[in-house]
């Protein structure tokens, strides 16, 4: 299983939000590219990164930030947050992004998905974020009309190879994962699927590589401290 630490940005710095709450901010990083930096020195391959200004506007605002990682970390950097067009998507790819991930516009524009997997295929991966089981939309806050299982079931019709499940209930409550939700949807489905929200432990990493998941991202429990990244590296392999 991958490990993707995470970096969420809003102005320019790396922050965390609790359950998607973004009047319930804190930063935790004036540098995000310093960040990304340490994550490589622990021995990470990947980093999950999350436009949050662009996810609530549709924008790009902190699109220079994510370069200077993809240019100068030599990680593999999937970006999402704010991807609603075709020129959004080929302006990080041809910076050095390796993967993109559209989330609002892969519910609302199936049209704008299906031209993006043919184009770019496994760079391409979809964010499907949960709350009270229907998907959630525009930076987590409006809800669609799809339950979990209906998206997933739709997106692999599409042939989607990748998807970044959160449970938005978890995202930054260190309470635990949804062990429950990933394991029903790794049963189900053969999509890759990378676990979001509340990975709070090691044993959370354990049991998600229990599951056969392709991956799990670490957030807030990285920087608190509860979790050692260059142990998650190993439990995780």
């Amino acid at each position: 299983m991958n490990i993707f630490p995470a970096i969420d940005l809003y102005g320019g710095k790396a922050v965390r939000l609790y359950k998607g709450d973004y009047t319930q901010m804190t930063v935790y990083h004036d540098n995000p590219l310093a960040v990304a930096q340490k994550f490589a020195s622990c021995g990470a391959a990947f980093v999950h990164m999350v436009d949050l200004e662009g996810a609530k506007s549709g924008a790009t605002p902190n699109f220079d930030i994510v370069r200077s990682v993809a240019q100068q970390t030599g990680l593999f950097v999937e970006v999402g947050g704010g991807v609603r067009d075709m020129q959004t998507v080929e302006r990080y790819l041809s910076c050095g992004v390796s993967r993109v991930i559209l989330g609002t516009a892969a519910v609302q524009d199936e049209a704008f998905l299906c031209r993006a997997l043919a184009q770019y295929g496994e760079k391409i991966a979809v964010g499907v974020d949960i709350a009270d089981g229907y998907v959630a939309t525009h930076g987590w806050t409006q809800k669609s009309r799809y339950t979990c299982e209906e998206f997933f079931e739709k997106l692999q019709l599409l042939g989607v190879k990748t998807v970044i499940c959160t449970d938005i209930s978890r995202d930054g409550a260190m309470r635990g994962t949804n062990r429950a939700l990933y394991s029903a949807l790794q049963s189900r489905f053969s999509v890759n699927i990378v676990a979001s929200g509340g990975v709070s432990d090691l044993d959370d990493i354990r049991a998600l590589r229990a599951l056969g998941l392709y991956g799990a991202i670490i957030g807030k429990a990285y920087y608190t401290g509860a979790i050692d990244l260059k142990e998650a590296i190993e439990v995780a392999k």
